[in-house]
């Protein structure tokens, strides 16, 4: 496991909020409640092989609701704007509407969200909104059940599109459902998953294939690009017009004749990394700066040594200061483009695969 250990200077902290080497902000942060998931998704957990033999994070490994929250209080004190909770899957977390409390009561945060796989969404949806939930993202690759089997190694699709169901109704005109699109798996149902979407009042992304993670079998044959999706759109529907907006977000949306929205997410043909704010944090205290980073940042490290308030500003302020990151540009730069990370690589550090970190 690749850890970077960053010393504290107090001479770096500030009053202003700090910005990379590229200028860039810290606005967003992704926490990963747990690593765990009750799906095998093939771009995001370990190869089959040798699931049998993978070890989870233990809980005493993980971090506290107490350490989490102050951590994400640290990074809003330094202009963090937006939370997310990920995984793994965070409901399989059943305390999680807890912790979903602690942070909801942090001053200058305008965007609370959590990621989830929806097979547990039904049963958690209200207890979630009551906690102060914004609104949820919910992945969905597929609305075949022999496909999504096949993806997600469960026949749980039906329970899902449940949770879909229910989110929509609690959080209305607040869910989004993000699709990653892979050729020869999936990309048939671009029209049939925007349609879905669209009767419940969800905005659909779609996410090119990445090669990050789970995704060892990656080729960039099997990236489906922003403007082919958008040419499946539009045979079906006619022309679309692009929503003109100055966000950070990652999607670029557009909307239908009918107001209708969805958003394409292309970070593997036009990265937007000059404007990426957001970072992320896996269960177990490693910050990382970047999706496609090799290495972390030990948070909880300090954390339980004794770490201050100030102490804790202060590490995260200088290494933000430090960023210069920008994955997504330096691997579309790459001539003969292969999968990123091996199976070898994955087996002796896990932190590197995409259920560690939250995508």
């Amino acid at each position: 496991m690749a850890v970077q250990h960053t010393q504290i200077d107090q001479n770096q902290v500030a009053d202003v909020d700090p910005k990379d080497t590229l200028g860039r902000p810290i606005r967003d942060l992704r926490i990963s409640v747990l690593d765990r998931c009750n799906f095998r998704c093939p771009y995001c957990m370990p190869e089959t092989k040798f699931h049998a033999n993978y070890q989870f994070l233990k809980r005493q490994e993980c971090l506290s609701y107490r350490e989490i929250q102050r951590i994400a209080s640290a990074a809003v004190g330094l202009g963090v704007t937006k939370l997310r909770l990920t995984g793994g899957e965070p409901l399989l977390d059943k305390k999680i509407p807890d912790l979903i409390a602690r942070l909801s009561k942090l001053s200058g945060v305008d965007d609370f969200a959590l990621t989830t796989n929806g097979i547990l969404l039904a049963d958690q949806a209200e207890a979630l909104r009551s906690a102060g939930l914004h609104r949820i993202t919910l992945s969905l690759d597929t609305l075949k059940a022999d496909r999504f089997q096949a993806l997600t190694r469960f026949d749980e699709l039906d329970a899902v599109l449940i949770g879909l169901d229910h989110a929509t109704r609690i959080w209305p005109q607040s869910v989004k459902v993000d699709s990653v699109i892979i050729r020869g798996v999936n990309e048939d149902e671009v029209v049939s998953l925007l349609e879905h979407g669209r009767g419940l009042g969800a905005e659909v992304r779609f996410i090119e294939y990445m090669d990050v993670g789970g995704a060892t079998r990656w080729s960039l044959d099997d990236v489906v690009p922003h403007t082919e999706i958008i040419q499946l759109i539009e045979e079906h529907y006619g022309a679309i017009s692009p929503v003109n907006e100055q966000t950070s977000a990652p999607a670029d949306r557009y909307r239908l004749a009918d107001g209708t929205t969805f958003g394409i997410i292309s970070s593997t043909t036009a990265p937007f990394c000059r404007e990426c704010d957001r970072s992320r944090l896996t269960a177990d205290g490693l910050w990382y700066l970047c999706l496609y980073a090799q290495s972390g940042i030990d948070l909880r490290a300090p954390l339980r040594a004794g770490a201050s308030a100030d102490d804790l500003d202060a590490l995260i302020r200088s290494a933000w200061n430090g960023r210069a990151d920008r994955g997504a540009e330096t691997r579309l730069a790459t001539g003969d483009r292969q999968p990123l990370i091996s199976v070898e690589a994955l087996q002796k550090q896990p932190h590197l695969e995409m259920h560690t970190r939250g995508g």
